[in-house]
């Protein structure tokens, strides 16, 4: 998975002028606007909440609002994140690409970026045009809405006009011409498609051209939301302007949920938390708790990463976070260093397995089952996650000598570092209780999340200053932008299998092997850990949700039970090599190297494959908290 690149390091090395500064100015304005959508976003969601238990009268308009406000932002930031080079991708191929033929392939995934924003612009005015309804709370044309696709198709195209840097094989005069090369070579693409599609491959088979289409796409690196809109777009263009018109349809419309706005809320929280100083106050706590334990520092890290967990709900963000912090403190007391990478990394899948992560919420929306029943049925394979990881450690720190040279901390210190940090444990407690009592929505969570982070990082840790807040906030929208355009686009590719009717068909394969449930959970898992291996989980999720979701559910699995296995089976494939995003963020972080951190995450692997097994075949972990807590 692509990082998201900060606009200012990259400016150093484009082309400098007239043309250069411009594109700068409209880089912080269009960033400026999509934070300032999210944040009012925000803000309305903590208003509904206000004006229901304060004044004890509800408001019609405000879910309305902020969805709108929330599409809007996303097709605006997705355009800064092309700017940036910043889309998600799967970065596998590029490492085996010579030097020599990285411009030709940095020139096919600008004109596959320019034919999916051509796509955008054209399909997207047409569906506006079409749009007679309006809104029902504000009674707005939803034309209006539906704008914000072609708008961000438009400013995709002025991006993707941007000189590319003078880097990887590229002449500082290619730089001015690969782009305006890569934007004709997409605009004909985009026609050939249009008009030859027909003849070329025929209407038929629709799901099968999306796969083949999206799926080589995305191996070749085009960004996963790029590669999933074309895709869609070569299934139907041969069905014609009324099908295609689906598309944008489509990723307008998936962004227009309540409950996905719980995704830019929690990532927004744990960025502020994590400038407010909450993180480091968890540290400390769970270095007073368990730090005297064999292998206290690595015990420390389970722990923390389990609080951390239920307040960020976001793996990548705990593993750079908990990585700058205790990787270097681990070393220093004689821990390997790859050995406390492996361990960050293994412990950052926690932020996915205890609520609310932000797999939970993604797999909610996608399901349409309960946040709330989620969010009860993952703690206990949380917690469980957790003791498998706290048990390696201390096998592996005995086996090593790791640990057990620190003093037990005195009760006074423990119960100090306890008040510092109780700020921050009383909001899991915020988030789940309001959930499942029903005071609050699972959005609505996480927009009283964020004001919560406000208020402990500047007012009770007085950390939080207005130039990191200022920077959590860049970085908290970049993060949202690009997960919440990948579930836009991936909303086409699910219609296009439900039209295709491939899950059934998918279901009839698999009852063909066996009609027994748990040997269906077994391929299931199988096939899941092996997608883990080279695809990221969001991405994997936004198309592998709408396909085995029916296929379980006619087995007689219950879908809450097999939204956790699902996400057990993708955060360990964060864990794993080729792609194995926590893994390189830890070692890009700790400054450790990456083979040796694969080598030592191989334990913490098998202890999660037995906490996945033990989930899968024991879904009484799941269900009877769900039965005796849940919404």
């Amino acid at each position: 998975m692509s990082a998201v690149p900060d606009d200012r390091a990259n400016s150093s090395r484009l082309p400098s002028g007239p043309l250069a500064r411009a594109y700068h100015r409209l880089d912080l304005t269009l960033e400026t606007v999509s934070i300032g959508l999210i944040v009012v976003a925000a803000m309305v969601a903590a208003l509904q909440v206000f004006c229901r238990y304060v004044l004890n009268a509800s408001l019609a308009w405000p879910e309305e609002v902020a969805q709108w406000l929330f599409s809007w932002a996303v097709f605006v930031g997705m355009a800064v994140l092309t700017g940036r080079d910043g889309h998600i991708a799967i970065g596998f191929l590029h490492r085996f690409i010579p030097r020599s033929m990285r411009p030709a392939h940095l020139f096919f995934i600008r004109t596959m970026m320019v034919s999916a924003s051509v796509m955008l612009v054209v399909h997207g005015i047409d569906f506006m045009n079409r749009a007679m309804q309006v809104s029902p709370a504000m009674q707005w044309p939803l034309k209006y809405l539906f704008l914000a696709v072609p708008v961000g198709g438009v400013l995709n195209l002025v991006y993707l006009l941007r000189p590319v840097p003078a880097t990887e094989g590229v002449s500082r005069k290619g730089g001015f011409v690969l782009p305006l090369a890569a934007m004709a070579a997409g605009i004909a693409l985009y026609l050939a498609i249009r008009f030859g599609a027909h003849n070329l491959y025929g209407e038929g088979g629709s799901a099968i051209v999306l796969m083949i289409v999206a799926l080589a796409l995305i191996f070749l690196e085009v960004p996963i939301a790029y590669a999933l809109a074309f895709g869609a777009f070569a299934a139907f263009a041969p069905l014609g302007n009324m099908m295609l018109v689906i598309v944008t349809q489509n990723m307008s419309s998936s962004l227009n949920s309540f409950t996905l706005l719980a995704i830019p809320f929690f990532i927004m929280a744990a960025a502020v938390m994590n400038a407010g100083g909450i993180t480091t106050r968890l540290v400390d706590l769970a270095t007073h708790l368990v730090g005297h334990f064999r292998g206290g520092l690595g015990q420390a890290n389970v722990v923390t990463n389990v609080m951390l967990a239920g307040v960020s709900g976001s793996s990548t963000a705990d593993a750079s976070a908990i990585a700058k912090l205790i990787v270097p403190e681990m070393e220093r007391r004689g821990y390997d260093r790859a050995f406390a990478c492996a361990l960050t990394s293994a412990s950052s899948t926690l932020a996915n397995l205890i609520p609310p992560g932000l797999g939970l919420i993604i797999y909610a929306a996608l399901a349409s089952v309960s946040v709330g029943a989620l969010f009860v049925g993952t703690i206990v394979p949380g917690l469980l996650a957790a003791v498998a990881l706290s048990a390696v450690v201390y096998l592996v720190s005995r086996a090593r000598g790791y640990g057990g040279d620190r003093e037990r901390s005195t009760g006074r210190e423990r119960l100090t570092s306890l008040w510092y940090a109780l700020p921050a444990l009383l909001l899991p407690v915020l988030i789940v209780g309001g959930v499942r009592f029903g005071i609050f929505t699972a959005t609505e969570a996480g927009a009283m999340a964020f004001l919560f982070a406000i208020l402990c990082g500047a007012f009770i840790y007085r950390v939080l200053t207005l130039d990191n807040f200022t920077e959590a906030l860049r970085e908290s929208t970049a993060d949202t932008v690009a997960v919440a355009i990948i579930i836009a686009a991936a909303a086409p590719f699910a219609w296009v299998l439900a039209f295709e009717q491939m899950p059934q068909k998918i279901a009839a394969g698999l009852s063909a092997v066996s009609d027994n449930r748990y040997v269906l959970l077994l391929l299931i898992n199988l096939f899941l850990i092996f997608v883990g291996l080279f695809m990221e989980m969001i991405a994997a999720m936004v198309i592998l949700v709408p396909i085995l979701v029916p296929v379980v559910v006619a087995a007689g699995v219950d879908p809450l039970h097999f939204g956790i296995v699902l996400i057990i089976n993708l955060v360990i494939g964060a864990l794993t090599p080729p792609l194995g995003m926590l893994v390189f963020t830890t070692a890009r972080v700790g400054k450790a190297d990456v083979t040796a951190v694969f080598k030592a995450i191989m334990p913490f692997i098998c202890a999660l494959l037995v906490v996945l097994v033990l989930v899968t075949y024991v879904p009484q972990l799941t269900l009877l908290p769900i039965r005796w807590f849940g919404p």
